[in-house]
């Protein structure tokens, strides 16, 4: 009788301790009694009843998932990979356990389907010049089909797009001739802005013959400065006109 007494109280405060669960903050804990779902607690110290009862343990904190690169094929029929970082986390532990089998590897497998879909959809010119507009698509699908399981897709970011050596070396030449077009643009522009400014100019000497003569005046002081043994000397047409006129006959 003095053996089995502290036997059943060795006994008793096992079944004690390993009925008492201490929850954390940003954890909750889904509640089972005889199979049946009887609630979610909260942080603190909670008690499970052995074999009536059974807690399934959920963090609330953000999860990072990393997705790998996926085999995608754009709307132009170009081949790339595309990774992608996916920002989720738990906010209905009731439907994260009693929806879904694992929400974790269900969200995972979710964003890889989902990146190459949407991914898909898009151009190539698109996949790397709007980056944002392909991140709000995925969440938006992503957090569409999650909501079932409880759990709240807050962001994604695509990482990287690879692309293979042909392509990378067809968008070089690509992008060298859009710079050389862009050039000749610019050169024609100045041509034309440079010829409207010697019209205007013309016409307005054309106009003013005072200021003719001053442009006349300024041009042999500049040819007068240069060091040359060979010096044009321009003379206005109005001068040698009546030299050109025939005399008459005496």
């Amino acid at each position: 009788m003095s053996l089995s007494f502290p036997i059943v109280v060795v006994v008793l405060l096992l079944i004690a301790f390993s009925s008492i669960r201490i929850l954390k903050e940003y954890e909750r804990g889904v509640m089972f009694t005889l199979g049946r779902f009887t609630g979610v607690k909260g942080p603190g110290v909670r008690l499970v009843l052995p074999v009536i009862q059974q807690m399934k343990t959920l963090e609330l904190r953000t999860v990072v998932l990393n997705v790998p690169k996926q085999d995608v094929i754009s709307r132009d029929n170009v081949s790339v990979k595309v990774s992608a970082v996916v920002y989720f986390r738990v906010v209905d532990p009731e439907k994260a356990i009693l929806q879904v089998v694992n929400p974790y590897e269900a969200t995972s497998q979710l964003a890889q389907t989902t990146l190459r879909s949407v991914a898909g959809q898009h151009e190539m010119d698109e996949l790397l010049s709007q980056r944002d507009k392909l991140n709000a698509a995925i969440q938006q699908v992503l957090d569409l089909n999650t909501a079932v399981w409880g759990v709240k897709v807050t962001n994604v970011e695509i990482k990287d797009i690879d692309l293979d050596e042909t392509m990378i070396r067809a968008m070089a030449r690509q992008a060298e001739a859009e710079r050389s077009r862009r050039a000749k643009v610019i050169h024609a522009e100045g041509e034309k802005q440079a010829a409207q400014s010697l019209a205007e100019a013309a016409e307005l000497l054309s106009s003013q013959p005072a200021s003719l003569q001053l442009r006349y005046l300024q041009t042999l002081a500049d040819i007068s400065n240069e060091k040359s043994s060979t010096i044009v000397f321009p003379l206005p047409m109005d001068l040698l006109a009546p030299l050109m006129r025939p005399s008459k006959p005496g």
